[in-house]
């Protein structure tokens, strides 16, 4: 992943705020949009780009591009650098190729453990009741 080449692909815009705010967020466009496209991106190899697609699926248009945006400060250039901290977060985590599972088995003591609780527990549930009378 090309982080240089990344930044100069990305397609920001300044626009307005929605909300409350009073006259001053009627004026300044302060939120920033980020607008990503995947499928034609030079920056990304194409088994990057793939894992992109089929990580971020649900994040993207269906002109597979990824859409972000950041109104949480009254500043555009702390928005700005928010949201291309969180493009460049989400990208590394959907091209991080994860670690199988190995399934294991519990140890013994846990499982005798477990056995002992639930065994106590039942017990304690079962004098909750009324005594019997023989």
């Amino acid at each position: 992943m090309n982080k240089a080449g990344l930044l100069q692909e990305l397609n920001l815009k300044a626009v307005r705020s929605s909300g409350a705010g009073g006259q001053h967020v009627n004026k300044v466009s302060t939120k920033v949009e980020l607008a990503f496209d995947v499928a034609n991106s030079n920056a990304l190899s194409s088994i990057e780009k793939e894992r992109v697609l089929h990580r971020l699926a649900n994040r993207l248009t269906k002109d597979n591009i990824l859409m972000l945006q950041a109104d949480a400060t009254r500043s555009q250039f702390k928005n700005k650098e928010l949201v291309i901290k969180r493009f460049l977060e989400l990208l590394e985590n959907a091209i991080k190729i994860q670690k199988k599972r190995r399934k294991t088995k519990p140890s013994r003591s846990s499982v005798e453990k477990r056995l002992r609780k639930k065994k106590k527990d039942a017990l304690k549930k079962a004098n909750r009741g009324r005594p019997k009378l023989d």
